[in-house]
């Protein structure tokens, strides 16, 4: 444990029966639920399952590989790539609650054997040195003040040549943001920089940029589609409190330039 304090949006107490309850308004049986049944209400950051893909085609995953999935919240990605690869993932998060609600998700869909869910700051991973081969950090850093100490931790359990996969949102320009966001509810909880100040600091852990690509652009034309659509039972609203208004803000933000979009990959050097 630590005591690292957890923003009040990760820790509702509601996040299973949310979850839960949405399934069954699908049609959804919990005997016999499938990976791919959860896909619309677990990816817990912009673009969603389609942003999963995209990241994970971008870094390249092997069968083989030892996969942390740091930051995970109810293990989207984990189980995503467990079930696709058939690798081995490790998924911390600092929500007790988003620990459980995921180890219970892993145990429904037939995956636990392959994911090690363990309660965890990313800025003090409970991890061995040089344990994985790629570590997934998405809409992570926004929550976190220490970033030096975060990618230094990803670069500590890496291996040589290992990888970082980043899907972060960054600082725009200097507008005020309005709040609720998805990993915010007030100012405090916010912790962004600029595309280049995450570069940087990304770097200098020793860490080499493979790729980075602004998607600012493209994710914000997604999810001005996905706000479009009238919700259906499945989706983050199902366990996220107050998520449309959070969406419209995250929107409104991405389409004005007050935030930006970054995907990157980086290489242990």
């Amino acid at each position: 444990m630590n005591d690292s304090p957890v923003p009040s949006q990760y820790t509702t107490g509601r996040s299973k029966a949310g979850i839960e309850q949405a399934l069954a308004a699908a049609g959804k049986k919990l005997d016999g639920l499938q990976a791919e049944d959860l896909a619309m209400l677990e990816d817990y950051h912009t673009g969603g399952r389609i942003a999963t893909m995209q990241l994970v085609d971008l870094v390249g995953v092997a069968p083989d590989d030892e996969v942390l999935d740091a930051g995970t919240g109810i293990g989207g990605t984990a189980r995503y790539l467990a079930s696709r690869f058939g690798c081995s993932v490790t998924a911390v998060d600092l929500s007790d609650e988003y620990c459980e609600t995921a180890r219970w998700l892993n145990q429904l869909v037939g995956l636990d054997d392959r994911i090690d869910v363990r309660q965890g700051d990313v800025t003090a991973l409970p991890l061995a040195d040089s344990s994985y081969d790629v570590v997934f950090s998405q809409h992570v850093q926004m929550n976190v003040p220490d970033k030096d100490r975060l990618y230094q931790e990803a670069t500590r359990v890496l291996k040589m040549g290992g990888r970082l996969a980043v899907w972060d949102i960054c600082a725009g320009d200097q507008d005020e943001l309005s709040y609720p966001l998805p990993w915010a509810d007030v100012p405090d909880d916010t912790h962004l920089v600029t595309p280049p100040a995450l570069r940087a600091v990304i770097e200098s852990a020793g860490l080499a940029i493979d790729q980075w690509t602004d998607l600012t652009e493209h994710v914000g034309a997604l999810m001005r589609t996905i706000q479009s659509q009238p919700p259906g039972p499945l989706g983050l609203h199902a366990f996220v409190p107050d998520f449309r208004e959070r969406l419209d803000n995250l929107v409104d933000a991405l389409s004005d330039g007050r935030l930006k979009a970054i995907q990157a990959v980086a290489r242990v050097r």
